[in-house]
Protein backbone atom coordinates (compact mmCIF):
# COMPACT_ATOMS: atom_id res chain seq x y z
CA UNK A 1 0.00 0.00 0.00
CA UNK A 2 1.52 3.32 -0.77
CA UNK A 3 1.60 6.26 1.86
CA UNK A 4 -0.96 7.66 0.39
CA UNK A 5 -3.51 5.01 0.45
CA UNK A 6 -2.33 3.98 3.94
CA UNK A 7 -2.83 7.65 5.05
CA UNK A 8 -6.12 7.79 3.54
CA UNK A 9 -7.67 4.30 4.82
CA UNK A 10 -6.25 4.97 7.94
CA UNK A 11 -8.31 8.38 7.95
CA UNK A 12 -11.39 6.52 6.48
CA UNK A 13 -11.23 4.14 9.35
CA UNK A 14 -11.39 6.53 11.79
CA UNK A 15 -13.79 8.83 10.62
CA UNK A 16 -15.50 5.37 10.55
CA UNK A 17 -16.38 5.33 14.02
CA UNK A 18 -18.55 7.96 15.93
CA UNK A 19 -16.68 10.28 18.22
CA UNK A 20 -19.01 13.39 19.13
CA UNK A 21 -17.65 15.41 22.20
CA UNK A 22 -18.41 13.21 25.29
CA UNK A 23 -18.77 9.72 22.80
CA UNK A 24 -15.27 9.16 22.19
CA UNK A 25 -15.51 5.79 23.63
CA UNK A 26 -15.64 3.44 20.96
CA UNK A 27 -12.62 4.80 19.28
CA UNK A 28 -10.79 5.02 22.00
CA UNK A 29 -10.98 1.75 22.17
CA UNK A 30 -10.51 1.13 18.25
CA UNK A 31 -6.97 2.31 18.43
CA UNK A 32 -6.29 1.32 21.85
CA UNK A 33 -6.73 -2.18 20.36
CA UNK A 34 -4.51 -0.76 17.00
CA UNK A 35 -1.54 0.34 19.17
CA UNK A 36 -1.30 -2.26 22.19
CA UNK A 37 1.05 -4.63 22.14
CA UNK A 38 2.60 -2.75 18.86
CA UNK A 39 4.71 -0.12 20.49
CA UNK A 40 7.26 -0.16 24.04
CA UNK A 41 4.32 1.41 26.40
CA UNK A 42 0.98 2.67 26.15
CA UNK A 43 -1.17 4.13 29.11
CA UNK A 44 -4.82 5.08 28.75
CA UNK A 45 -6.59 7.58 30.80
CA UNK A 46 -9.87 7.89 30.89
CA UNK A 47 -11.13 7.87 26.64
CA UNK A 48 -7.74 9.15 26.19
CA UNK A 49 -4.44 6.89 25.34
CA UNK A 50 -0.68 7.82 25.66
CA UNK A 51 1.65 6.04 23.37
CA UNK A 52 5.19 5.69 24.34
CA UNK A 53 6.65 4.67 21.27
CA UNK A 54 10.15 3.97 22.85
CA UNK A 55 9.36 3.66 26.88
CA UNK A 56 8.89 5.56 29.47
CA UNK A 57 12.17 5.44 30.75
CA UNK A 58 14.32 8.71 29.68
CA UNK A 59 17.08 7.95 27.13
CA UNK A 60 19.00 10.88 26.39
CA UNK A 61 17.74 12.04 23.34
CA UNK A 62 14.62 14.38 23.41
CA UNK A 63 10.78 13.39 23.50
CA UNK A 64 8.98 14.79 20.91
CA UNK A 65 4.81 14.28 21.48
CA UNK A 66 2.28 14.49 18.35
CA UNK A 67 -0.97 15.37 19.78
CA UNK A 68 -4.18 14.92 19.00
CA UNK A 69 -8.07 14.88 19.95
CA UNK A 70 -10.30 12.32 19.34
CA UNK A 71 -13.76 13.44 19.49
CA UNK A 72 -15.59 15.84 17.12
CA UNK A 73 -18.55 18.84 17.11
CA UNK A 74 -21.64 16.89 17.86
CA UNK A 75 -22.74 15.62 14.44
CA UNK A 76 -24.99 17.93 12.07
CA UNK A 77 -28.17 16.65 11.33
CA UNK A 78 -27.68 16.31 8.08
CA UNK A 79 -24.33 14.53 8.08
CA UNK A 80 -26.09 11.82 10.18
CA UNK A 81 -25.51 8.45 8.37
CA UNK A 82 -23.82 9.38 4.98
CA UNK A 83 -20.00 9.51 6.17
CA UNK A 84 -16.94 9.05 5.47
CA UNK A 85 -17.30 8.90 1.51
CA UNK A 86 -14.31 9.85 -0.62
CA UNK A 87 -14.56 11.88 -3.92
CA UNK A 88 -12.80 14.20 -5.99
CA UNK A 89 -9.52 14.15 -4.11
CA UNK A 90 -11.17 14.86 -0.59
CA UNK A 91 -12.88 13.19 2.06
CA UNK A 92 -15.86 13.87 3.45
CA UNK A 93 -17.22 12.71 7.31
CA UNK A 94 -17.54 14.54 10.30
CA UNK A 95 -13.82 15.62 12.15
CA UNK A 96 -11.97 14.50 8.63
CA UNK A 97 -10.02 17.92 9.01
CA UNK A 98 -10.74 18.81 12.44
CA UNK A 99 -8.47 16.83 13.66
CA UNK A 100 -8.75 12.72 12.34
CA UNK A 101 -6.66 13.80 9.21
CA UNK A 102 -3.96 14.31 12.35
CA UNK A 103 -4.42 11.47 14.43
CA UNK A 104 -3.91 9.15 11.37
CA UNK A 105 -0.62 11.28 10.59
CA UNK A 106 0.62 10.43 13.71
CA UNK A 107 0.15 6.90 13.83
CA UNK A 108 1.38 6.27 10.52
CA UNK A 109 4.94 8.33 11.59
CA UNK A 110 4.83 6.23 14.90
CA UNK A 111 4.46 2.51 12.71
CA UNK A 112 6.27 3.89 9.85
CA UNK A 113 9.67 5.48 10.99
CA UNK A 114 11.72 3.50 13.93
CA UNK A 115 13.90 4.60 16.75
CA UNK A 116 16.77 4.44 14.77
CA UNK A 117 15.26 6.48 12.16
CA UNK A 118 14.60 9.78 14.53
CA UNK A 119 16.62 12.06 16.38
CA UNK A 120 14.44 11.88 19.39
CA UNK A 121 11.89 9.75 21.03
CA UNK A 122 8.50 10.05 20.15
CA UNK A 123 5.13 10.08 22.07
CA UNK A 124 1.73 10.30 20.56
CA UNK A 125 -0.91 12.16 22.86
CA UNK A 126 -4.64 11.42 21.99
CA UNK A 127 -7.02 12.90 23.98
CA UNK A 128 -10.46 13.68 24.35
CA UNK A 129 -13.26 15.99 25.17
CA UNK A 130 -10.83 18.90 23.23
CA UNK A 131 -14.23 20.30 21.91
CA UNK A 132 -15.92 21.26 25.19
CA UNK A 133 -15.09 23.66 28.28
CA UNK A 134 -11.05 23.80 29.45
CA UNK A 135 -11.48 22.24 32.70
CA UNK A 136 -13.57 19.03 30.97
CA UNK A 137 -10.75 18.20 28.36
CA UNK A 138 -8.92 15.22 29.10
CA UNK A 139 -5.60 16.42 28.40
CA UNK A 140 -5.32 17.53 31.66
CA UNK A 141 -6.30 13.99 33.15
CA UNK A 142 -3.44 13.26 30.78
CA UNK A 143 -0.98 15.75 32.20
CA UNK A 144 -1.67 14.45 35.71
CA UNK A 145 -1.40 11.32 35.24
CA UNK A 146 1.35 10.18 32.90
CA UNK A 147 4.09 12.75 33.85
CA UNK A 148 6.50 11.24 31.00
CA UNK A 149 4.78 13.50 28.85
CA UNK A 150 5.38 17.03 30.56
CA UNK A 151 9.17 15.83 29.78
CA UNK A 152 8.58 16.45 26.48
CA UNK A 153 11.27 18.82 24.65
CA UNK A 154 8.39 20.11 21.67
CA UNK A 155 4.35 19.09 21.71
CA UNK A 156 2.91 19.94 18.41
CA UNK A 157 -0.65 19.71 17.93
CA UNK A 158 -1.59 18.65 14.79
CA UNK A 159 -4.72 20.29 14.59
CA UNK A 160 -6.31 21.54 10.96
CA UNK A 161 -3.91 24.27 10.20
CA UNK A 162 -3.82 23.77 6.28
CA UNK A 163 0.22 22.92 6.95
CA UNK A 164 0.96 26.36 8.04
CA UNK A 165 3.08 26.06 11.00
CA UNK A 166 0.95 28.06 13.42
CA UNK A 167 3.00 29.73 16.80
CA UNK A 168 1.23 30.28 20.16
CA UNK A 169 -2.34 30.64 20.62
CA UNK A 170 -4.64 33.60 21.79
CA UNK A 171 -6.15 32.87 25.19
CA UNK A 172 -9.96 32.97 25.56
CA UNK A 173 -12.12 34.13 27.88
CA UNK A 174 -16.17 34.20 28.47
CA UNK A 175 -18.58 36.04 30.88
CA UNK A 176 -21.91 36.61 31.68
CA UNK A 177 -22.89 40.09 31.66
CA UNK A 178 -26.33 41.20 33.08
CA UNK A 179 -28.03 44.42 33.21
CA UNK A 180 -30.86 44.29 35.60
CA UNK A 181 -33.70 46.76 35.01
CA UNK A 182 -37.69 46.67 36.14
CA UNK A 183 -40.72 45.41 34.84
CA UNK A 184 -43.16 47.45 33.33
CA UNK A 185 -46.23 46.95 30.63
CA UNK A 186 -44.68 47.95 27.16
CA UNK A 187 -47.38 50.27 27.09
CA UNK A 188 -46.21 52.53 29.53
CA UNK A 189 -42.42 51.39 29.33
CA UNK A 190 -41.90 55.00 31.46
CA UNK A 191 -42.91 52.70 34.74
CA UNK A 192 -39.55 50.30 34.19
CA UNK A 193 -36.41 50.26 33.76
CA UNK A 194 -35.63 48.24 29.83
CA UNK A 195 -32.09 46.21 30.96
CA UNK A 196 -32.38 45.12 27.15
CA UNK A 197 -32.02 48.83 26.25
CA UNK A 198 -29.14 49.09 28.84
CA UNK A 199 -27.11 46.54 27.02
CA UNK A 200 -27.22 48.88 24.01
CA UNK A 201 -24.47 50.76 25.56
CA UNK A 202 -21.89 47.63 25.46
CA UNK A 203 -22.98 46.81 21.69
CA UNK A 204 -22.88 50.06 20.78
CA UNK A 205 -19.00 49.98 22.17
CA UNK A 206 -18.15 46.75 20.85
CA UNK A 207 -19.38 47.50 17.18
CA UNK A 208 -17.30 50.32 17.03
CA UNK A 209 -13.89 48.82 19.05
CA UNK A 210 -11.12 47.71 16.76
CA UNK A 211 -8.68 45.29 17.29
CA UNK A 212 -6.15 45.81 19.21
CA UNK A 213 -2.87 44.14 17.64
CA UNK A 214 0.16 42.31 19.65
CA UNK A 215 3.11 41.10 18.34
CA UNK A 216 5.60 38.10 19.62
CA UNK A 217 7.91 36.31 18.39
CA UNK A 218 7.74 38.80 14.97
CA UNK A 219 3.72 37.36 14.35
CA UNK A 220 0.64 39.39 15.14
CA UNK A 221 -1.98 38.11 17.25
CA UNK A 222 -5.14 39.97 17.41
CA UNK A 223 -7.15 41.04 20.86
CA UNK A 224 -10.94 41.44 20.13
CA UNK A 225 -13.90 41.17 22.02
CA UNK A 226 -17.50 39.95 20.76
CA UNK A 227 -20.92 39.01 22.33
CA UNK A 228 -21.58 35.74 20.73
CA UNK A 229 -25.17 34.84 22.78
CA UNK A 230 -28.04 37.73 24.17
CA UNK A 231 -30.92 37.06 25.93
CA UNK A 232 -33.74 39.23 27.17
CA UNK A 233 -37.15 39.14 28.26
CA UNK A 234 -40.18 37.13 28.99
CA UNK A 235 -43.22 38.26 26.84
CA UNK A 236 -43.81 40.54 24.06
CA UNK A 237 -45.70 43.46 26.00
CA UNK A 238 -43.55 43.10 29.28
CA UNK A 239 -40.19 45.59 29.70
CA UNK A 240 -37.40 43.32 30.30
CA UNK A 241 -36.17 43.66 33.63
CA UNK A 242 -32.97 40.84 32.54
CA UNK A 243 -30.96 40.87 29.78
CA UNK A 244 -28.09 38.68 30.00
CA UNK A 245 -24.78 38.73 26.98
CA UNK A 246 -22.22 36.16 26.50
CA UNK A 247 -18.93 38.11 26.00
CA UNK A 248 -15.93 36.07 24.54
CA UNK A 249 -12.54 37.83 25.00
CA UNK A 250 -9.88 36.45 22.93
CA UNK A 251 -6.36 37.86 24.03
CA UNK A 252 -2.98 37.43 22.67
CA UNK A 253 0.45 36.21 24.08
CA UNK A 254 2.16 37.74 27.05
CA UNK A 255 -1.54 38.33 28.95
CA UNK A 256 -2.37 36.60 32.05
CA UNK A 257 -5.91 35.70 32.76
CA UNK A 258 -5.63 37.61 35.74
CA UNK A 259 -5.52 40.59 33.35
CA UNK A 260 -7.72 39.25 30.55
CA UNK A 261 -10.46 38.58 33.91
CA UNK A 262 -9.78 42.44 34.54
CA UNK A 263 -10.00 43.52 31.48
CA UNK A 264 -13.37 42.13 31.15
CA UNK A 265 -14.63 42.98 34.40
CA UNK A 266 -13.86 47.15 33.95
CA UNK A 267 -15.89 47.45 30.79
CA UNK A 268 -19.23 45.90 32.56
CA UNK A 269 -18.51 48.53 35.12
CA UNK A 270 -18.31 50.92 32.32
CA UNK A 271 -21.55 50.24 30.52
CA UNK A 272 -23.29 49.12 33.93
CA UNK A 273 -23.70 45.30 34.18
CA UNK A 274 -22.35 42.84 36.68
CA UNK A 275 -19.51 40.49 35.05
CA UNK A 276 -19.31 36.57 36.00
CA UNK A 277 -16.44 35.23 34.57
CA UNK A 278 -17.42 31.72 33.19
CA UNK A 279 -14.77 29.87 31.49
CA UNK A 280 -10.96 30.97 30.56
CA UNK A 281 -8.34 29.55 28.71
CA UNK A 282 -4.76 31.05 28.81
CA UNK A 283 -2.86 32.14 25.62
CA UNK A 284 0.39 30.07 24.62
CA UNK A 285 3.79 32.55 23.19
CA UNK A 286 4.97 31.95 19.89
CA UNK A 287 8.51 30.02 20.90
CA UNK A 288 9.59 31.27 17.85
CA UNK A 289 13.20 31.47 18.76
CA UNK A 290 13.02 27.85 20.68
CA UNK A 291 15.70 25.42 18.51
CA UNK A 292 13.08 22.51 17.79
CA UNK A 293 10.78 24.72 16.48
CA UNK A 294 13.60 26.45 14.58
CA UNK A 295 14.42 23.11 12.94
CA UNK A 296 11.05 22.60 12.32
CA UNK A 297 10.75 25.46 10.45
CA UNK A 298 13.67 24.79 8.39
CA UNK A 299 12.99 21.59 7.85
CA UNK A 300 9.13 21.14 6.94
CA UNK A 301 9.67 24.49 4.66
CA UNK A 302 5.97 25.43 6.27
CA UNK A 303 4.77 28.94 5.86
CA UNK A 304 4.75 30.81 9.41
CA UNK A 305 2.07 32.26 10.90
CA UNK A 306 -0.12 33.51 14.31
CA UNK A 307 -2.73 31.11 15.39
CA UNK A 308 -5.55 33.58 15.58
CA UNK A 309 -7.45 31.08 17.75
CA UNK A 310 -7.07 29.07 20.85
CA UNK A 311 -5.78 25.45 20.99
CA UNK A 312 -4.02 22.71 23.42
CA UNK A 313 -0.35 24.42 22.64
CA UNK A 314 -1.23 26.97 25.76
CA UNK A 315 -2.71 23.48 28.15
CA UNK A 316 1.00 22.45 27.49
CA UNK A 317 3.16 25.39 27.83
CA UNK A 318 1.41 25.36 31.39
CA UNK A 319 2.52 22.32 32.00
CA UNK A 320 6.09 23.29 30.99
CA UNK A 321 5.95 21.78 27.56
CA UNK A 322 6.89 23.98 24.15
CA UNK A 323 4.07 23.31 21.74
CA UNK A 324 3.06 24.80 18.41
CA UNK A 325 0.42 23.99 15.95
CA UNK A 326 0.97 22.10 12.66
CA UNK A 327 -1.51 19.82 10.63
CA UNK A 328 -3.23 18.58 7.29
CA UNK A 329 -6.99 19.60 8.15
CA UNK A 330 -8.46 22.60 6.54
CA UNK A 331 -9.12 25.39 8.92
CA UNK A 332 -11.97 26.33 6.92
CA UNK A 333 -13.61 23.14 7.54
CA UNK A 334 -13.33 22.56 10.97
CA UNK A 335 -17.28 22.15 13.11
CA UNK A 336 -18.78 22.61 9.22
CA UNK A 337 -21.43 20.67 7.98
CA UNK A 338 -20.49 18.44 4.96
CA UNK A 339 -16.77 18.44 6.68
CA UNK A 340 -13.79 17.18 4.32
CA UNK A 341 -10.41 16.61 4.15
CA UNK A 342 -8.35 17.18 0.87
CA UNK A 343 -6.20 13.77 0.62
CA UNK A 344 -3.32 14.98 -0.76
CA UNK A 345 -2.38 17.16 2.25
CA UNK A 346 -2.12 14.44 4.44
CA UNK A 347 0.93 12.98 2.65
CA UNK A 348 2.47 16.21 2.58
CA UNK A 349 1.70 16.50 6.41
CA UNK A 350 3.31 12.98 6.87
CA UNK A 351 6.34 14.31 5.05
CA UNK A 352 6.97 17.46 6.40
CA UNK A 353 7.12 15.78 10.09
CA UNK A 354 9.68 12.95 8.82
CA UNK A 355 11.69 15.52 7.46
CA UNK A 356 11.48 16.91 10.74
CA UNK A 357 11.88 14.03 12.68
CA UNK A 358 15.08 12.42 10.63
CA UNK A 359 17.99 13.23 11.93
Amino acid sequence: MTLAEALAARTEALCAVRSPIGEERALCDEVERQVRGRFAEVRRVKNSLVVLADGAAPSGRPLVALCGHLDTVPIHAEDEGRFPRREGGRLYAPGASDMKGGVAVALELAERLPAAERFCDLALVLYSREEGPFEENELGDVLREVPEVSRAALALCLEPTDNALQLGCVGSMHATLRFTGRSAHSARPWQGENAVHKAGELLRLLHRLPFHAVHDGGLEYREVMSVTRIEGGRARNVVPDQCTANLNFRFAPGRSLDSAAAEVEELARRVGAEATITDRSPSCPSYADHPLVRRLRERSGARLEAKQAWTDVARLAQAGVPAANLGPGATAQAHQAGEWLDLAELERSYLMLERFLRP
